[in-house]
């Protein structure tokens, strides 16, 4: 049997507020830490029926690219719902909704905000 292994470092100010964020994993191409921005992980709790989240951004993510990167994620999970269930509703559904959102960062980005 193969073992993957995925690890994040998290680097805190005295407020606990992250200011660097770190990630390695046995499976990734260039070797050793990659510092990262922001990352999201999601895991579920079977016995529960629920989801337990980590979000974590550091002090330096713009803004701008925090609503990008939801963008992405939820685009990714319209991708792993159609490939884990197969339902091209729900997928198709929140594609929809990522074309929304990316209009309205780009109409945001227009008037500057």
């Amino acid at each position: 049997m193969r073992e993957s292994e995925i690890k994040f470092r998290i680097v805190l100010d005295d407020k606990s507020i992250p200011e660097k964020i770190y990630w390695d994993a046995t499976d990734k191409e260039a070797k050793g830490e990659e510092e990262t921005k922001s990352m999201s992980l999601n895991i579920w709790d079977h016995v529960n029926k629920n989801t337990m989240r980590i979000d974590l951004w550091s002090k330096e993510m713009p803004v701008d690219e925090m609503k990008r990167f939801y963008v992405d994620c939820l685009g990714g999970l319209a991708q792993s719902m159609l490939n884990s269930t197969g339902d091209e509703y729900m997928a198709n559904a929140m594609n929809r909704l990522c074309d929304k959102f990316v209009k309205h960062i780009e109409e945001e980005a227009k008037k500057g905000a």
